[in-house]
């Protein structure tokens, strides 16, 4: 088949896909207390899980200004560091913090990805706003504003993933973060509709990340930065259209050149659902263990037979973890694992640490356990087989499970038995549940950078709603700043 070459260069209508994210941002009044609550849950965790991060080198090294030394005015405070940046290097660190352990919220649909992710771009550049604010004599902004941008980016990213695979055409699901974030930080700086539209259209533009971080044999740490990297590229995108900076109305469907035939193989980029809260008010949130959540539910059954086990590791034949399509097409690897990245995507590291170890901590990762022989032994005694309904059931919009089951065949011929999980703690299906687990979470995260005096202030603003969608933006930040 040839090339189709459109000639013709008369003005095109903006793609409506462009039209639908601008109206939404501008237009769209969100009034689920829901989705405001659950939010602040996110805002929280998020948080915490970027404070935690900064125990580990390979993150820290990778913070601050991009010039040794440099301090912007009115600059976007680094939460649990000393930095005052610019809101693009701001988004950066911001965005690579939360996301460097794989600990926060997560969305899994026909595209997966943790729409947390932009808070590294909201929280920058609405810190920033509101000091600039202040600084000129006006009003700063308010944590609502926040709570709300980070719901439409949720909204944006995940409505976007419940059809749209980035995946199956080689593409990293960040590209949605980058676009989410675009759309959202516009709004906050006052850009207007075409503003908004313009900065889209040049995210969808940009290079679209690979997923070759994510897979074997090349698994690595880019892929605990490449959120931040995208949402602080939203940012410069929405800074160069407030300054005028042309849009593009055919970026997604101009026939050869748009992102649709280049890189999404010709498909259309389709909208399950209208944008309202219901991402939001869905998403799965990390509250126990810091592994990539397909397999989630594998480490609660193995954490569950792990007393049955434990003195029985030598004895074991086989184990057999029962799991659902995606999860076997992301994190079941065999052979060796070469660095931390590596090990949290694999379904049979993880589960067998669970069963050895009775726990799951990101240090369970670190070199130093990795070598303990025992893992590697389990892990070649173990099968991974797909349940045809665990598939089904994980793309269902009324279900949404993340179903694993792991059972245990002993030498003798015994077998434990086969322990089954649907929905992981942190599900929606189990919020009740969870929402105490994630609030000591939290509290643990902070106790890791932070004085008893600090995290009492923290909080008790934290724990507050009214409080907290009230206060000053700035103000907030203040709090984690050392």
């Amino acid at each position: 088949m040839g090339e189709v070459l459109v000639k013709n260069n008369e003005k095109q209508q903006v793609d409506p896909l462009l039209n639908e994210i601008a109206d939404y941002v501008l237009d769209k009044e969100i009034k689920s207390n829901e989705a405001f609550e659950t939010a602040r849950y996110v805002l929280i965790d998020t948080l915490g899980c970027g404070i935690l991060a900064l125990r580990y080198p390979e993150c820290t090294k990778l913070l601050g200004p991009i010039v040794p030394g440099t301090i912007v005015p009115n600059g976007s405070r680094v939460p649990g560091t000393s930095y005052v940046l610019d809101p693009v290097q701001g988004a950066f660190n911001i965005g690579c913090m939360i996301r460097w352990l794989d600990y926060n919220d997560t969305w899994l649909a026909a595209e997966w990805g943790h729409p947390s992710d932009n808070l590294g771009g909201i929280l920058a550049v609405a810190d920033y706003i509101s000091r600039s604010n202040v600084a000129q004599g006006k009003e700063p902004l308010k944590m609502r504003a926040v709570l709300e941008a980070m719901i439409k980016a949720h909204e944006i990213q995940g409505v976007l993933a419940l059809e749209n695979s980035l995946n199956r055409v080689g593409l990293d699901h960040v590209l949605f973060v980058k676009v989410a974030s675009t759309a959202v930080v516009t709004k906050l700086l006052g850009g207007k509709r075409e503003e908004i539209i313009n900065a889209l259209s040049n995210a969808w533009i940009d290079n679209s990340s690979l997923r070759t971080y994510r897979h074997a044999p090349n698994t690595g740490s880019r892929k605990s930065w490449a959120a931040g990297d995208a949402t602080s590229r939203a940012v410069r995108l929405a800074l160069m259209s407030l300054k005028g900076e042309m849009g593009y109305p055919t970026a997604l469907s101009a026939p050869n050149w748009g992102f649709e035939d280049v890189l999404f193989r010709g498909q259309k980029l389709k909208l399950a659902r209208p944008f309202e809260s219901y991402v939001m008010e869905n998403v799965l949130f990390k509250i126990s263990y810091p592994a990539e959540f397909h397999a989630q539910t594998a480490v609660e059954c193995a954490i569950e037979l792990h007393p049955e086990v434990k003195d029985r590791l030598d004895e074991i034949e086989e184990v057999t973890i029962t799991t659902h399509e995606s999860a076997i097409r992301i994190i079941d690897k065999t052979g060796p694992l070469h660095n931390p990245a590596d090990r949290d995507h694999c379904i049979q590291y993880i589960t067998a640490v669970g069963l050895i170890y009775g726990d799951l901590t990101a240090d369970h990762y670190e070199d130093e356990i990795a070598s303990d022989p025992r893992i590697d032994a389990l892990r070649e005694k173990m099968t991974v087989v797909e349940n045809k309904q665990y598939s089904k059931d994980y793309l269902d919009p009324e279900k949404r499970s993340i179903a694993n089951a792991v059972q245990i065949r002993f030498k003798d011929g015994t077998e434990t038995r086969q322990v089954v999980r649907e929905y992981p703690i942190g599900h929606r299906f189990r919020r009740e549940e969870a929402i105490p687990k994630l609030l000591k979470k939290y509290e643990s995260n902070l106790e890791t950078r932070f004085t008893d005096k600090q995290i009492n202030r923290i909080l008790e603003v934290s724990t507050d709603q009214e409080r907290l969608e009230t206060m000053n933006v700035h103000e907030f930040v203040d709090l984690f700043v050392l």
